[in-house]
């Protein structure tokens, strides 16, 4: 079977097993490639969604690093910068969505990368930009409004 496809088994099971049991499933596929980019992302998928942000930090970055595929690139981003907020550095999470995706809005991840910088922005003491952000990254996919909605979230930031 090939090698997505079973990694996507594991993780298809991964309410099932305890937090443990998942990450050494993950491990035990990542092990049949090591230093691939994709194998060290789910590792470190798999200690995120176990509470082990610290581990993940570690795998994501060094996923990054190894040279993921554009798509698995942004989501790696965007569970670095969560993992990163989640433990203390706010600042970093949002450097980290700028620089993967300023002046890149056709990115299919760009808005899951606004949600990420609105908590991020919320973490420092920036309600009102992060709400901005958000209806900004709202108003295509409303039926109607796409003149009023980014209008009033610059309004926002004017007060």
């Amino acid at each position: 079977m090939e090698w997505r496809v079973r990694m996507a088994a594991v993780w298809a099971e991964a309410d099932r097993l305890e937090g443990a049991e998942f990450v050494r499933r993950v491990d035990e596929l990542a092990a049949e490639r090591p230093d691939d980019p994709l194998a060290l992302f789910e590792q470190g998928g798999s200690r995120d969604s176990t509470g082990d942000e610290a581990g993940a930090e570690r795998f994501y970055r060094a996923a990054l690093a190894a040279g993921l595929p554009a798509d698995e690139r942004a989501q790696c981003v965007i569970q670095l910068a969560s993992t990163v907020r989640n433990l203390g550095r706010p600042e970093e999470s949002l450097e980290l969505l700028r620089e993967e995706f300023e002046g890149r809005p056709d990115s299919p991840y760009a808005d899951a990368g606004v949600a990420f910088a609105a908590l991020a922005l919320v973490d420092l003491g920036r309600p009102v930009e992060a709400v901005a952000a958000l209806l900004h990254a709202l108003t295509p996919h409303l039926p109607r409004y796409h003149r009023s909605v980014p209008a009033y979230a610059d309004a926002l930031l004017e007060r």
